[in-house]
């Protein structure tokens, strides 16, 4: 069993930055590829980023490429998400994911199995 805790999110003035965080417990960041996704009002949840099991490959989605930036920490079995330059738009609920087997395609979020609970961001203009 995986568990995954979500924390870093806040307000933020556009063209800002936040750092979130994902904490994993029960087994290792290490052990599986992760992604992390998001949730505006009234909106279905999106992909944002993933990176593999190795830390060797890295995915965004293309409203946040050259702003976001996925990274692990496996020694403290963490995965980070920087976010740089910040728009309204950016607003939603974040969600850290972990995937048992190496997905085929990391933006759905069917090839994950396990969820955290989620950590708001909301960006003002």
């Amino acid at each position: 069993q995986v568990q995954l805790v979500e924390s870093g999110g806040g307000l933020v003035q556009a063209g800002g930055s936040l750092r979130l965080s994902c904490a994993a417990s029960g087994r290792t960041v290490s052990s599986n590829a992760m992604g992390w996704f998001r949730q505006a009002p009234g909106k279905e949840r999106e992909f944002v980023a993933g990176i593999s099991r190795s830390g060797g490959s890295t995915y965004y989605a293309d409203s946040v490429k050259g702003r976001f930036f996925i990274s692990r920490d496996n020694a403290k079995n963490t995965v980070n998400l920087q976010m740089n330059s910040l728009k309204p738009e950016d607003t939603a609920v974040y969600y850290c994911a972990a995937a048992i087997y190496s997905p085929i395609y990391y933006s759905s979020d069917r090839a994950y199995s396990y969820w955290g609970q989620g950590t708001q961001v909301s960006v003002s203009s």
